[in-house]
Formats: C-alpha cells, sequence, structure tokens
C-alpha cells in the first residue's frame, strides 16, 4: 500500500497529466480533463475547482498546494 501524497502533489500529478493530453491532441475538451483528472486523481470537489479554475486562467491557484512546483 502506498504512502498519501504530500499535500498537493496530487494536484501536481494532475496539472503534468491534463497537460501532457492537451499536447498529444489540442482539441480534447479541456472541462472532459479535467472531469477525467478529478476522478483518476481523487480529487476533491474544491481541489477539482481550483484545478478548472487553474486552467480558465483565473489566477487562483488549486486548493491544496501550488500546481507549479
Amino acid at each position: 500500500m502506498s504512502a498519501p501524497l504530500p499535500r498537493g502533489e496530487t494536484l501536481r500529478r494532475a496539472v503534468r497529466w491534463i497537460s501532457s493530453r492537451r499536447e498529444e491532441d489540442p482539441a480534447t475538451s479541456l472541462g472532459a480533463l479535467v472531469n477525467e483528472a478529478t476522478l483518476r486523481f481523487d480529487l476533491t470537489p474544491v481541489q477539482a475547482e481550483g484545478l478548472a479554475a487553474f486552467y480558465r486562467g483565473l489566477g487562483s491557484k488549486p486548493e491544496g498546494g501550488d500546481a507549479t512546483g
């Protein structure tokens, strides 16, 4: 069994995953990617909203930590 990830690490992984998918197929819906990342990385609703806001460019960081490193 793996140890829980440090606060913010899950969001950093989600951002990297979404960025990778967008590079592979820029036409993929960002909303669909955020939804998939929410499930894939088991994000809370607050984290998921923060992730969406991060990609909307609202200037807010995803809840739970800085996604930029």
